[in-house]
């Protein structure tokens, strides 16, 4: 079968002859044969194992980095070393780490899960000649479908029988206004769906009318079934942080593993038994391993998760809670997202004048200006006030308060009609009961009702300006009935077009009491009262976000379902683009561009109407092709590869579909725009924190297995190292992870700093392990290094004379004071660790509470390993005098003043990044 996207460029008639059918339908044989032939109306996809999910998991370098402590440590526990605890903690880490990702990667598979029950079990057809009730899954080419007003639509059809039909189609074109629906064909080339007005699209449903269709597109031809293929072919991108965090550990893991061959051949070199140069270069990979490093990772999103839950965005998936720190771009829905839904009446010309309304939504408070001035009486103004009973009493809507907030039943064009009438008091002013309605049709683009006036009935007429004025003899100015003035009309109605309002006209006229029902013959000689202009308005807190974006360095683009006029109106407003700048791309014009032309459009276009599913694809795709991190936000169906294509997809929480919230990363509760700026705040604040985090735990892990190397180095100088290492590697592994969750994680905990939307996205090339790193971490690295031998070495030198050991007793004391000498440092280079560049004194030394007591559950636990009998026997550490704390305590300064003298040196020299 042909495409969707030709279909209504063919006749009914033409339609018939190119599919083979009739108005009466298939006969059940013919059906048969074409289901043997198309197959069953459904999408099909095949969700992988289970297995093979948990499979996936274990693809990853934090992991492997794991499972290589785990190993070490396994190895050393049968090797005598009573490791087995550390052994089974680390396997506890991987099997952790692998749920959280077992849970999260089945976004795509529920997204299409969703997608497959948005398809109506049933339909109404006519087959041989009779309406029949069948499933839809058995729907064929060909067949005659039958709707009805609340109808979900089985499948794509060409419509050749419409009346007064309308449809839902905002799961699919994102527009929330029903589609008008018609049997014209179209000629135009390259239409979104939005613009295919005879076309009935499969998962959307009639709102009002009745119609009939031939299926054209079954399953994944229709434009649902495009769309699930799309989310089935769009591989989920793998986050700035992911890339940072596989390529850092893969660095990490080859220099780990360098490092501990080179001291195993050392080791052997320097005439160690090879027993001893084992155990040494395994103490060395096990100081080296960041063995927490992914705990570190997944508590720091989660926290910022946390933090943007707060304010109104859910994060589904964890790395998306760092992505938004680095976001560049932000690509927008216009419904519902920068504007508020709430179709809004804001300009009202009547008896030749313009009266602005205040106040957006369907809020009924607001004030009437008329020359810069407010209108305090209203009722007064006859020319006002008729325009606005007009509206209020031909319509069919109804405005609702629950509990202050405000929403309309019915439709919202209507409903903003109704919030302006009420806005002015008209709702109290008078009842008029109605006796009869035209309803509107598009056809007619009008409505009309008759009301119960009391002395005589009063008839109303709204719709589109021209058809109201041609039923227009005169108009209502100054209270008083006068020729019509069609040209000034048409021109303010010209001049508020180009506002990109919708214009309802208004008239009425007087009608004898006995007049009790409406023909099209009433609809004449009647009084032009003006027009109601509205729009969706731009939200308050939208337009203050987008300029806290350019701010931040973060480009927004608005991309709409919505005519190009409207778009580009509306993204004035919100200063998206300039007040002369015109630079906009329709759905049609992004068909015939090639990915090369795209590719240098997106960087200067920032509106885009019009849109179809495919077309968001590729904007995505061509930002992110020059080096853009991409957050693309939406609600409908059709949204969903876009959504699982951008670095992350943030999908409403309020009008989104299923479908959407599946695909997504996060999920705003608010369908605000503003709440995006307040998560990319918290992410940029996630990234600081976990940069901290980083550049605390490697550096204190290099000490280590400086610390080791070291040992072997120079144990041909000094016999004490050859007896044994400074730290076993028991207290090595100890130190990092008791180290990981005390004092690294409460440097998850910092206080946001200032000025986080001021500063521009940071480059997502940049590496972690980057020039500030490699400084920061053998800076510390031998500071740690040096105190602890310094410290073995002073208190272990007298147990040894010559090559012979006299004393193990002060041996196994010396390495206790050098593995709280260790502790020692650690604590003071986390108490300066709370900032990348600023002193320590720069800010309040109370601020984080949970380093504080990090610190003290640190010391305390470390001089109870030393002291106590128990721990003594796990961690091979003996007592120590008293006195020796009088050069152990100090060993807190080493750490905390070279890193100080290293940022104020950085200041100085203006390396502060």
């Amino acid at each position: 079968m042909i495409s969707a996207n030709k279909w209504y460029q063919l006749s009914d008639k033409q339609t018939f002859e190119k599919i083979e059918t009739s108005t009466s339908g298939l006969s059940s044989t013919e059906a048969k044969e074409r289901l043997s032939k198309y197959g069953y109306n459904e999408l099909g996809y095949k969700k992988p194992s289970i297995l093979m999910r948990l499979v996936r998991q274990f693809q990853s370098p934090l992991v492997y980095i794991l499972l290589v402590a785990a190993l070490i440590t396994g190895i050393l526990s049968v090797g005598g070393e009573d490791m087995w605890m550390d052994t089974w903690v680390i396997l506890g880490v991987v099997i952790l780490n692998v749920i959280i990702g077992f849970f999260q990667e089945g976004k795509a598979e529920n997204a299409l899960g969703a997608l497959r029950e948005m398809i109506v079990p049933e339909c109404t057809v006519r087959r041989d000649g009779e309406e029949k009730i069948i499933q839809t899954r058995e729907l064929v080419p060909g067949d005659i479908v039958i709707l009805n007003s609340g109808d979900r639509i089985p499948a794509d059809l060409r419509l050749f029988l419409t009346k007064n039909m309308a449809a839902d189609e905002s799961a699919l074109t994102g527009e929330s206004v029903p589609a008008e629906k018609d049997t014209e064909q179209i000629t135009r080339p390259d239409l979104s769906p939005a613009d295919q007005r005879c076309i009935a699209f499969s998962g959307t449903f009639i709102t009002r009318g009745i119609g009939q269709g031939i299926v054209v597109n079954t399953g994944e031809k229709t434009e649902f079934g495009k769309i699930a293929n799309l989310v089935k072919e769009a591989k989920t991108v793998t986050t700035p942080l992911q890339k940072k965090i596989i390529g850092f550990t893969k660095t990490l893991i080859i220099l780990i593993l360098s490092l501990g061959a080179i001291n195993f051949i050392l080791g052997f070199a320097f005439g160690y038994k090879i027993s001893y140069s084992f155990l040494a270069s395994v103490a060395l990979i096990v100081a080296a391993i960041p063995e927490m490093l992914p705990m570190i990772v997944t508590g720091i999103l989660a926290l910022a998760g946390t933090a943007m839950a707060k304010r109104n965005a859910l994060i589904r998936r964890l790395p998306a809670a760092e992505t938004l720190g680095c976001t560049t771009v932000i690509c927008s829905d216009k419904t519902g997202t920068l504007t508020k839904n709430e179709m809004t009446v804001l300009r009202i010309y009547s008896g030749g004048k313009d009266y602005y309304v205040n106040g957006v939504g369907y809020e009924p408070t607001g004030e009437f200006v008329l020359n810069d001035k407010v209108i305090k009486n209203i009722e007064n103004n006859k020319d006002l006030t008729e325009i606005l009973k007009a509206g209020y009493f031909c319509n069919n809507a109804s405005l609702q308060n629950d509990n202050g907030r405000y929403y309309i039943i019915g439709d919202p064009t209507e409903g903003a009609l109704v919030v302006s009438a009420v806005k002015a008091g008209i709702s109290n002013i008078q009842k008029l009961p109605k006796l009869d309605e035209i309803p509107f049709e598009s056809e007619l683009q009008y409505m009309a009702t008759l009301h119960n006036g009391g002395n005589n009935n009063i008839l109303y007429v709204k719709g589109s300006p021209e058809k109201i004025m041609a039923m227009c003899q005169n108009q209502l100015a100054d209270g008083k009935t006068q020729p019509l003035q069609k040209e000034v009309i048409q021109k303010k109605s010209d001049e508020a077009a180009q506002e990109a309002l919708r214009l309802l006209g208004m008239a009425m006229k007087a009608v004898p009491k006995d007049k009790i029902s409406l023909t099209l013959e009433d609809l004449t000689d009647l009084t032009f009262l003006g027009f109601q202009g509205m729009i969706d308005p731009p939200r308050e807190e939208a337009i203050d976000a987008i300029a806290k974006c350019k701010t931040a360095g973060i480009r927004s683009i608005m991309i709409t379902g919505d005519h190009i006029l409207t778009a580009k109106a509306i993204a004035r407003k919100l200063g998206i683009i300039g007040e002369n700048e015109d630079s906009a791309l329709t759905g049609e014009e992004l068909s015939r561009m090639s990915d090369e032309e795209l590719y240098e459009a997106v960087k200067t276009v920032s509106v885009y109407a019009r849109v179809a599913p495919e077309h968001k694809l590729r904007i995505a795709r061509q930002l992110q092709n020059n080096g853009e991190i991409v957050a693309m936000t939406g609600d409908g169906v059709n949204d969903a590869p876009a959504l699982k294509i951008a670095d992350i997809g943030i999908a409403m929480g309020i009008t989104g579909t299923e479908v959407s919230k599946e695909a997504a990363d996060m999920v705003l509760t608010d369908d605000n725009f503003a709440s995006i700026v307040g998560a990319v705040e918290e992410g940029r604040h996630a990234w600081k924190n976990l940069e901290k985090a980083i550049l605390y735990t490697l550096p204190t892990n290099g000490g280590q297995a400086l610390l080791v190397m070291g040992a072997i180095l120079i144990a041909p100088f000094f016999f004490l190292f050859h007896t044994q290492l400074p730290l076993s590697p028991v207290q090595i592994l100890w130190v990092n992870l008791f180290d990981s969750v005390f004092l690294t994680m409460p440097l998850m905990m910092e206080p946001k700093e200032h000025g986080l939307l001021l500063q521009p996205p940071r480059d997502p090339k940049e590496k972690i392990a980057n020039r500030l790193f490699f400084e920061r971490v053998g800076l510390v690295s031998i500071v740690m290094a040096a105190t602890a031998f310094l410290i073995y070495l002073y208190y272990g030198s007298p147990a040894i004379e010559g090559k012979t050991v006299i004393d193990e007793a002060l041996l196994l004391q010396a390495q206790s004071a050098a593995f709280l000498a260790v502790a020692m440092v650690h604590v003071g280079f986390a108490m300066t660790a709370r900032s990348i560049f600023d002193s320590a004194f720069t800010f309040n030394p109370f601020s984080n509470r949970w380093l504080l007591a990090g610190i003290l559950v640190t010391i305390i636990t470390d001089i109870t390993i030393v002291y106590w009998g128990p721990l003594q026997n796990v961690f091979g550490t003996t007592s120590i005098p008293i006195s020796w704390w009088i050069y152990i305590i100090p060993c807190i300064l080493p750490g905390f003043i070279a890193v100080e003298i290293e940022k104020l040196i950085r200041k100085k020299s203006g390396k502060v990044e």
